[in-house]
């Protein structure tokens, strides 16, 4: 474009866009594009785009103290539930000019509390964690030392800290009344770990939901983590008790494929023999064989939802913890039947 140098920059696209450059800074800024009049905001975009103009992120953080960018702390990347938890936060923070850094910590408290010091060190305006255990003391210290945090897809009992999860009980309790409508009594669960709040709010679902039916609730055996190994293992180990059982209900998907893991090599048929529901309705889990029943998690809609509480923070609109509870389904395959 005539009388415009290489490198374009914001006064160039004020010029041309005939505006003040502070109107072009808020017009290019998602957190501030609401106080300048919509054809206006029109006109500088299309002027920027002419002009191949990007703002600079290292230049709006010196004017306003902010780096805008996100810690996103994961327990397990490789776990099928959180891409989509993930993609549904960077969408939101992304449409508000902001980035997300993200870490795996393998379920290692060692490894998480590197990568929160790492992020620290790289000036993140706030956390979004989805590693919280019910023994919350690094994530208090976090919170205390006034840097904006938020959980995803975990909770803490005490609910002081903002989150945003499903009901992981309404969910069990989906699953064990879908089993007992089909006429089964001898139900177990194969638990996650007990020190998450996915964990323990689950298992805490199973027991609710057994005892107000009259059903032994005692069938429970509880894994050190949420993987297909671990559910393999806790179901071997259930089957060796010997005692009678017509349904499981795991702990998430990745469980009952290691449910499905123990049946093939025993010759049990599924669902004739034994039923299995799982819990995330994870990626292929109707691709499974059988395809498995199991308890909807609205994934996406959790990563928008943490999100969004991470912006309320950060811009001061909230004034103390909030948890936002999504609802689960249940969505019923071919790996349920009839006792």
């Amino acid at each position: 474009m005539p009388g415009v140098p290489e490198r374009a920059t914001l006064r160039d696209v004020a010029r041309i866009a005939g505006v003040h450059p502070g109107t072009v800074s808020r017009a290019l800024n998602p957190a501030t594009e609401a106080l300048v009049r919509d054809e206006t905001v029109q006109r500088v975009r299309q002027v920027a785009e002419e002009l191949g103009y990007r703002p600079n992120p290292l230049a709006r953080g010196l004017k306003t103290n902010r780096s805008f960018t996100i810690g996103v702390i994961v327990p397990d990347i490789q776990n099928p539930l959180f891409p989509p938890i993930i993609r549904g936060l960077d969408d939101r923070l992304g449409q508000a000019g902001y980035t997300p850094l993200i870490a795996n910590s393998d379920n290692d408290p060692v490894r998480e509390r590197i990568d929160f010091e790492a992020m620290r060190t790289r000036a993140v305006d706030g956390f979004i964690t989805a590693t919280a255990r019910l023994d919350h003391e690094l994530l208090d210290e976090i919170a205390a030392g006034g840097v904006p945090l938020v959980l995803v897809n975990r909770r803490v009992e005490d609910g002081s800290l903002p989150s945003a999860t499903a009901d992981d009980r309404a969910g069990l309790r989906l699953a064990v009344e879908h089993l007992i409508e089909l006429g089964h009594t001898r139900i177990a669960h194969l638990g996650g770990p007990q020190d998450v709040s996915t964990g323990h709010q689950r298992s805490e679902g199973f027991r609710e939901a057994m005892e107000s039916s009259g059903l032994d609730a005692s069938l429970v055996r509880t894994g050190r983590a949420f993987t297909e190994p671990e559910g393999a293992r806790l179901c071997h180990e259930l089957l060796a008790a010997g005692e009678p059982v017509t349904a499981i209900v795991a702990g998430n998907d990745l469980m009952a494929l290691g449910c499905y893991d123990v049946f093939a090599e025993r010759g049990i048929r599924c669902p004739d023999q034994l039923s299995v529901v799982g819990f995330n309705d994870m990626p292929f889990a109707d691709r499974f064989a059988p395809p498995l029943t199991t308890v909807r998690i609205p994934h996406y809609e959790i990563g928008v939802a943490a999100a969004q509480l991470l912006l309320d923070l950060l811009a001061g609109k909230e004034d103390g913890p909030a948890e936002v509870v999504l609802q689960p389904d249940l969505i019923v395959r071919g790996s349920t039947a009839a006792a």
